[in-house]
């Protein structure tokens, strides 16, 4: 069975990068109709927290994106001390008690003499005696021994990869705390959970070279490994995700559509169009990892809003009958006013701006030589009650009156009667302005 996985760190709100590893993951399991799996990797007790734990979920859940099961890393420390008890019995995790200061002496020493920052496996040259003297002065920590050969796999995404793990340093599985560090708690993590397909971004290629050996040495299936590139900002500059514009709950606030986010960023870096799809069914079935690339793609937050847009007006009145229901709008007219602004709504929300304008009337926005064509027209507006027919017979009436047609005609009627020279059709629009503040110029 096809098993994946997303595995955010609660330490913090998921943002537009998370989300992309999430919905690839996503989008391969149902493929496969396989499983998917919310892994939080809450290893660090300090940064971790419940109410960053149930952002992502109430995130994942706003988007679609469903869990078939969801597991902690905190709730597996006695897996991970087994595991670390297997590696060492092998001869595959080794002590070390070199200071932060120590090992940073040290890289610079190698890079001033021109040779790459690698870790020289110093402890493993150390005596019994010397290590029970070291640990009554310093806390240790714990590397896996990496063998010095070259690490092989397909990658999904960049095709064929080889890094010689003589380049690499033999990564830290444990800290001097005694704290389990990622990569151990997820390879452990990904064979018990029988994850068959991983996909993350390009900058974790080094680390899964080192996690394919570690998997080995456990006994465990190597998965099927692709990396996306990394998202970068419109004009190529490095994104934070600490910019909140680009959390996934600011997007929310911000009225940006969930299957906006999802269409764009299915298809963003690759060589398909992003188009909007009503939903994640039809973004699964074109949904191809071979056709995304490896270089750094461009996201624009901006790029959001039309799609946006464009998912609003789509919808119909029975999706949205509730939403205009809750902002007063009579059962009878709802309808009619549904298709009056549906081609004018940015977000959600700009609904009720609409409906506040209708119900209170508007400001008119009268340009100075326009006032005595304005108030001749108001004495010309015909009596309540207006329909769809109503715009025509006035504007027909004014034209016939004062000369005036095109632009020189529709534009100062539109600004008097909505305050603003853009909006709805007025012909649909004029059966639901209750209230005409320009009326009183007549």
């Amino acid at each position: 069975m096809t098993t994946t996985r997303f595995a955010p760190s609660p330490t913090g709100f998921l943002h537009v990068g998370n989300l992309r590893t999430a919905l690839f993951n996503y989008m391969i399991a149902r493929q496969n109709d396989g499983e998917f799996i919310l892994r939080l990797d809450d290893t660090d007790p300090e940064r971790s927290t419940e109410e960053f734990a149930a952002a992502i979920r109430e995130d994942l859940t706003w988007l679609g994106l469903t869990w078939d099961r969801e597991e902690k890393q905190s709730a597996r420390l006695e897996r991970y001390n087994a595991a670390a008890d297997t590696l060492r019995e092998k001869g595959r995790l080794y002590e070390c008690f070199e200071s932060p200061t120590e090992l940073d002496l040290k890289r610079k020493k190698q890079l001033n003499m021109g040779k790459p920052p690698v870790y020289d496996r110093s402890a493993l040259t150390l005596s019994e005696a010397e290590k029970d003297a070291l640990r009554q002065d310093r806390p240790s920590h714990w590397r896996f021994k990496l063998d010095h050969e070259r690490i092989e796999w397909k990658d999904g995404i960049l095709g064929d990869l080889s890094i010689d793990a003589a380049s690499v340093s033999d990564p830290v599985l444990i800290r001097g705390d005694g704290q389990f560090l990622y990569t151990l708690a997820s390879v452990c993590d990904d064979v018990d959970y029988g994850v068959t397909h991983v996909v993350r971004g390009s900058d974790h290629v080094t680390n899964t070279a080192t996690q394919i050996q570690i998997i080995q040495a456990l006994g465990g299936n190597v998965p099927q490994f692709a990396h996306h590139s990394l998202l970068t900002g419109p004009s190529g500059e490095a994104l934070s995700k600490r910019l909140g514009t680009l959390a996934l709950r600011d997007l929310r606030d911000a009225g940006i559509e969930p299957m906006a986010l999802l269409s764009l960023l299915a298809r963003l870096g690759s060589s398909d169009p992003v188009e909007l799809r009503s939903n994640i069914d039809e973004l699964i079935a074109g949904f191809d990892l071979s056709h995304f690339g490896a270089a750094p793609t461009k996201f624009d937050v901006e790029d959001l809003k039309p799609l946006t847009k464009k998912f609003i007006s789509n919808l119909t009145f029975e999706e949205m009958k509730d939403t205009i229901r809750a902002i007063g709008v009579p059962d009878a007219q709802a309808p009619d006013f549904w298709e009056a602004v549906r081609e004018n709504l940015e977000t959600r929300s700009d609904i009720g701006r609409w409906w506040k304008l209708c119900r209170d009337g508007a400001e008119p926005l009268i340009d100075e030589e326009d006032k005595d064509f304005v108030r001749d027209a108001m004495r010309l507006l015909p009596e309540r009650p207006w329909n769809k027919e109503t715009w025509g017979t006035w504007t027909k009436a004014v034209q016939d009156a004062t000369g005036r047609k095109g632009r020189g005609l529709f534009m100062p009627l539109r600004k008097a009667l909505i305050g603003q020279p853009h909006g709805p059709d007025m012909a649909k629009l004029m059966p639901h302005l209750q209230v005409v503040k320009a009326a009183q110029l007549s």
